[in-house]
């Protein structure tokens, strides 16, 4: 079920990365891959289930290939997400709200900016997703993409500064293609950055992360979404 995609076990296991190495920056215990004389830098922000994640590490270490260096924060700071129902699920939100999010990337890019990068942008998965759309009004970072984000708001919209694309799924609880679409509406009205909104369709929340292998539709969207989010950051991140 769609509630409880980005939860559920990594049916790709084993993808666990032996590329980039975990490092601290900024404070923050982060997974690091790509060149350390990049100037270009990608913050990769989870889903509610941490940064753990072999596949979203296994993404990371693609994109770096592309000459990216990617950072992927434990923005959760191992405190992560259940659907246990004895699990507080209120207190977690309220200890764990997008913009606590986004105000702790804030060093994180200071520290990417004290190694000489100069560009920097930024991926958001689930929850993530809301992090990275905050990012995108705060003047910090040049681009961003989330992908099957959980909660954005017309007001976080409203902030939104630079060019951003938002990957949606047709069957969405979190952010549900309709709601998708009005967002769309509302970054397109602002002509001075260019936005993009897409919705896949025959995929559930969590795809880009969370897909069977063996289905080659599934692996196909994925990758779609991959491939549009590098995209993405080539053309703006340089």
């Amino acid at each position: 079920m769609a509630e409880s995609a980005c939860l559920e076990n990594p049916k790709i296991t084993s993808l666990i990365s032996r590329v980039g190495s975990l490092q601290e920056l900024g404070g923050v215990r982060c997974y690091i891959t790509g060149s350390d004389n990049s100037k270009r830098a990608l913050i990769f922000v989870s889903t509610v289930i941490g940064f753990e994640l072999p596949s979203l590490r296994e993404l990371a270490d693609k994109v770096a290939a592309a000459g990216f260096l990617v950072v992927v924060p434990d923005l959760l700071y191992g405190d992560y997400f259940s659907y246990d129902p004895q699990f507080d699920r209120e207190g977690w939100l309220k200890k764990h709200g997008e913009a606590k999010g986004c105000e702790d990337t804030k060093p994180i890019i200071a520290a990417l900016k004290s190694r000489g990068v100069t560009a920097i942008g930024a991926a958001g998965f689930c929850w993530g997703g809301g992090v990275v759309t905050r990012l995108a009004g705060s003047g910090n970072i040049q681009a961003a993409v989330a992908l099957h984000p959980a909660r954005i708001t017309h007001d976080d919209i409203n902030e939104v500064k630079v060019p951003i694309a938002l990957l949606g799924a047709e069957v969405d609880q979190f952010l549900p293609p309709e709601q998708l679409k009005q967002l769309g509406e509302k970054l397109a009205s602002k002509p001075e950055f260019e936005s993009y909104v897409k919705i896949y369709p025959g995929v559930a929340h969590g795809w880009t992360l969370k897909y069977n292998v063996e289905d080659e539709s599934a692996v196909r969207s994925a990758e779609e979404a991959h491939q549009e989010m590098l995209d993405w950051f080539t053309k703006y991140i340089n």
